[in-house]
């Protein structure tokens, strides 16, 4: 491994008291010696350990969250530790007078630090699961999002299981192994490159990449849906096969685990490994185990899988950048596409990062020639898209007066019973659940929750005492939304949980209430009703489903829940998309765009697809056309002009209010830094923005993070959030 990015800290600060005589974790004050010197038992201690012969200096990461602690140190391996020991090993070491888990990253001839060095506690386990190129990734995504890199190291290396460890390994046959880095491409090559037939770079792509080359592509994928299913996994499939003859490995980022399933089943024979967190504890690190000891050359998986320690990387892939699943909810808070395209930029490797949809963050990569468009022909294009018709256009308008007001006009009914005739039609509600948001039925106040539970308190008289009493109610209003959970059901408080049978509206008095938000049940409720001798089948956050048969249904799904169809739907609809338009949203109109394209590239080609919205809307214009990259494109031109990202470099501060001020106040920002803020959040925060030109960005983490180091340092017990580029900003 090269040499860390830190420099090893003294110890003195973080040892305990010198120990008595027979102790026998300190080494006896002085620099190490080389390895090869002659070491002398004579005065030695009796008893005392004796550190190894070779390379005796261990570099250590101890597993601890302190920001200011965010280097490597030195300890002494003990003699009979020396064949465990090795780099990349789990191991214990005693650190500020407590026991703490740490990855050994190299050993050493000696140490640069002048001082006692103590003696590694214990080897843990001597499989080497932090290779050199996992931790001078790990440590560049801790660097590029001001983070440490024990926080990123948990991300990257999964909890050990001892008892699969030590299960036999998977015999290699020959033929599954890649080929050496360099070796020719098979004769063959071209046989994986029907999915690919249709893009007039793909050939050229796919060609890189067998010879061993790092092509890096933005890639807009076909949309439709035919027998063989979405065309976006065999392309993927055939592009990790490409790899793997070219003697590479390949690491593959989907979404969920519905996708994983799509890309597993496209490579077939492929040797490869799926690594999902439904697996289990034990069983993903069996797997990611595989990918380890080179038992496989291709790791597919969702977010975690970025890290996957494939050997000899080649390829990196990322399907639908633009999903909130991509990026981490723990800190440091990296986002699996940059997590990529670090890793593919220091591995000299190719990245390819499709969708249907283009992110501005991926338009950014192709603007500044950093990676190259991979776009189809657009004759096939318009022959594998759905035909899309907004509702509201003035031909229909025409016709239907009550389509402006009407939750599914009659174009949209048209469109499902035509459909229904040939095959199941696809239903997108954006909201979840039955009616998750009510109003006043009279005066169309949104229904609020009333107060906590009612409870009597001890000093009120009982009530055979008081009849006639009104109950005392204890604690704060909830003011909580109120909810529906199904048609026979009681109101309740989205919050706290309370029944509200007895709601009376505070503005005009009223008991009734209507929907304001129609959630995916009660559509499905709804078209059940309409369609009676028709099956209805939901998809959502109370039962995923992964495949659908191509049987007429009306298959009523949450974005990101489409069921892939057997065959394609026959239509589609998408409604109530101002709920998706009209979110409080930086991204609003992309994410938009985005999850419509999802679901409308199910479709069979040239099926008919019914939008709710407005067709002046630029995202329904997008759509219409299935031009993605022209909107794309403008998306980054309007953030360039309005210094968002990723035309700059932005990072939030979230924490109480004197913590954020105080952390400003130590961080050394960059010349040309803006400070906006801090403005007050939820939970009684405040959270101030801090934007810089792109090309300091790195400056900018920097000082962030030794803002965070010096707090941690004084052992301030309020916790300031640092997240660079998050995605909600707004």
């Amino acid at each position: 491994m090269t040499e860390p990015t830190r420099a090893p800290h003294p110890q003195e600060a973080l040892l305990p008291a010198p120990p008595a005589a027979g102790k026998r974790f300190i080494q006896p004050a002085g620099r190490t010696r080389a390895a090869g010197t002659e070491r002398t038992r004579a005065g030695a201690r009796k008893g005392a350990r004796e550190a190894a012969a070779s390379l005796p200096v261990a570099r250590i990461v101890v597993d601890t969250p302190l920001p200011h602690l965010d280097r490597p140190f030195d300890y002494l391996v003990p003699a009979e530790m020396d064949a465990e020991a090795v780099a990349g090993c789990r191991v214990r070491v005693r650190f500020a007078g407590q026991l703490a888990d740490g990855y050994l990253l190299e050993r050493l001839a000696e140490s640069e630090h002048g001082g006692r060095l103590s003696f590694l506690e214990r080897v843990i386990s001597p499989e080497p699961v932090l290779t050199p190129e996992i931790a001078r990734l790990a440590r560049a995504v801790a660097d590029r999002y001001a983070g440490t890199l024990p926080d990123v190291l948990r991300l990257a290396v999964p909890p050990r299981h001892a008892r699969v460890e030590a299960e036999a390994r998977t015999p290699v046959r020959r033929t599954d192994l890649p080929a050496p880095a360099g070796a020719a491409a098979p004769a063959g090559k071209d046989a994986y490159a029907g999915p690919w037939e249709a893009y007039p770079a793909g050939a050229s792509f796919l060609e890189a990449l067998a010879e061993g080359r790092a092509p890096r592509a933005v890639w807009t994928a076909l949309p439709g849906t035919d027998a063989d299913g979405p065309t976006w996994p065999h392309a993927i499939a055939a592009a990790a096969r490409a790899t793997l003859d070219g003697g590479r490995g390949v690491v593959v980022v989907v979404p969920d685990g519905k996708d994983v399933a799509l890309v597993a089943e496209a490579l077939g024979d492929t040797p490869h490994v799926a690594i999902t967190a439904d697996l289990g504890p034990a069983e993903r690190y069996r797997r990611w185990l595989k990918a380890l000891r080179g038992e496989a050359g291709i790791a597919v998986g969702n977010r975690p899988a970025a890290f996957a320690p494939v050997a000899r990387l080649g390829l990196a892939v990322i399907w639908d950048d633009g999903d909130d699943l991509h990026a981490e909810r723990h800190a440091p808070y990296p986002h699996a596409r940059e997590v990529l395209g670090l890793r593919a930029h220091q591995a000299g490797a190719g990245l390819l990062v499709g969708g249907y949809a283009r992110t501005a963050e991926a338009t950014a990569l192709v603007d500044t020639g950093w990676a190259g468009p991979l776009v189809p022909d657009r004759a096939v294009v318009r022959a594998r898209a759905p035909r899309v018709r907004p509702a509201g256009d003035d031909a229909e308008l025409a016709r239907d007066q009550a389509a402006r007001a009407a939750r599914l006009p009659s174009v949209a009914w048209r469109a499902l019973r035509e459909g229904l005739e040939h095959g199941p039609v696809l239903v997108q509600v954006p909201r979840r659940g039955y009616l998750p948001a009510l109003a006043c039925r009279h005066c169309r106040a949104p229904a609020r929750c009333s107060g906590a539970p009612p409870v009597r308190l001890a000093t009120e008289p009982s009530h055979a005492e008081q009849p006639h009493s009104e109950p005392s109610y204890s604690g704060p209003v909830c003011s909580g939304p109120l909810a529906l959970r199904g048609g026979h059901a009681m109101p309740y408080c989205r919050w706290c949980g309370r029944i509200a049978g007895d709601w009376r509206c505070p503005s005009c008095g009223g008991t009734g209430v209507r929907a304001v938000i129609v959630g995916a049940r009660r559509t499905a409720e709804e078209l059940g009703r309409a369609f009676p001798s028709v099956a209805v089948r939901t998809s959502g956050r109370d039962g995923v489903l992964a495949r659908v048969s191509g049987a007429p249904a009306l298959v009523v799904a949450t974005p990101g829940a489409e069921p892939v169809p057997d065959g394609g739907y026959a239509a589609g609809v998408l409604l109530d998309g101002w709920a998706l338009l009209g979110r409080p949203d930086l991204r609003a109109a992309e994410e938009t765009l985005r999850r419509w394209a999802n679901a409308a590239a199910l479709l069979r080609p040239a099926g008919e697809l019914v939008v709710m919205a407005d067709a002046a809307v630029p995202a329904v214009q997008a759509l219409l056309r299935w031009d993605t990259v022209t909107f794309a494109e403008r998306e980054l031109d309007d953030r360039t002009e309005l210094g968002f990202p990723p035309a700059v470099r932005l990072a939030t501060l979230t924490g109480p209010a004197a913590a954020v001020r105080e952390t400003l106040a130590d961080a050394d920002l960059p010349a040309g830094a803006q400070v906006l803020g801090p403005v007050p959040v939820d939970g009684g925060q405040e959270r101030a923005m801090v934007r810089v030109p792109r090309h300091l960005g790195s400056a900018l983490a920097r000082a962030l993070k030794g803002a965070s180091g010096v707090r941690s340092a004084r052992k301030a017990p309020e916790v300031v959030r640092v997240n660079i580029d998050p995605l909600d900003l707004i």
